[in-house]
């Protein structure tokens, strides 16, 4: 079932009762999709390469700045105007050949997001907008995909998952519409430090694997937050809202919408 390379390789994974080899074919057969190749895609990214993900799709418009390093680790000072979904994809392939990365170095939109999702097992968030985030959440409720979402700002963290296939909550049950322009600081205006970014990222990547191998609880109707100040962790519970505009049983939001960017959160 597996070359020898490969039981060398995810031995660690083998060893765990709750992996096994089992475990590992689910991973080494899965497809995962991370919006963002930033400071959530970049740790993201790195560990579902290692841990043997078949098929990794990434989609980040940008090019890699001087400001991005402090936090997104894909990328180095040589890497420093080139695309970063090119960026990314060389280091996951010198990290594991094996591993088939797809890179999309266009912006996701109403008219390519269904497209392009429909194929993966699993998708994760790691954009920096708002209408960014409701165009994902919408896209993987009518395409019946679990989405791993997580956010960053200053020293605090926020990670979920929403599984609307399996009747949980989803984006638009916490937050119904994106919040009026100048709500929430820019990237520019805030500052992030930069390991919250991969504390977040990591656990993306985490909730991932347990969504595949089919392990542990998913962080599904719950909402975790993360204080880096105080090294913290709680999770708050999310319920389905009943008169949730996407996912109730009288949805108001029957397709994709593309709002305009006028919010930023960082990545």
């Amino acid at each position: 079932m597996f070359t020898e390379d490969q039981i060398l390789r995810y031995s660690r994974h083998i060893l765990l009762p709750e992996v096994g080899v089992q475990g590992q074919k689910k991973i080494l057969d899965s497809k995962v999709f991370v919006l963002g190749a930033g400071g959530l895609g970049s740790p993201a990214l790195f560990y579902l390469a290692a841990a043997g993900v078949g098929e990794l799709g990434i989609a980040d418009a940008d090019r890699a700045d001087v400001s991005n390093l402090q936090r997104q680790i894909l990328h180095f000072t040589d890497d420093v105007d080139s695309l970063k979904t090119e960026s990314a994809k060389e280091k996951l392939n010198k990290l594991n050949p094996e591993v088939k990365v797809n890179a999309f170095s266009e912006r996701i939109t109403k008219d390519n997001a269904l497209d392009i999702l429909k194929d993966y097992d699993v998708i994760l968030d790691g954009s920096d907008n708002f209408p960014t985030r409701y165009l994902l959440n919408d896209a993987c409720f009518f395409l019946k995909k679990p989405l791993v979402s997580g956010s960053i700002l200053r020293f605090d963290g926020q990670l979920t998952v929403f599984d609307t296939a399996n009747d949980t909550a989803c984006y638009r049950c916490l937050y119904p519409e994106p919040p009026p322009k100048g709500m929430v600081p820019s990237c520019q205006e805030a500052g992030v430090l930069g390991v919250v970014a991969g504390t977040i990222g990591v656990l993306q990547a985490q909730e991932a694997l347990k969504l595949i191998i089919g392990c542990g609880t998913p962080l599904t109707n719950q909402l975790m937050i993360f204080d880096a100040l105080e090294t913290s962790f709680k999770k708050l519970k999310v319920k389905k809202d009943a008169a949730c505009p996407l996912c109730s049983d009288n949805p108001t939001v029957t397709k994709l919408v593309q709002y305009e960017e006028e919010a930023c959160e960082l990545r």
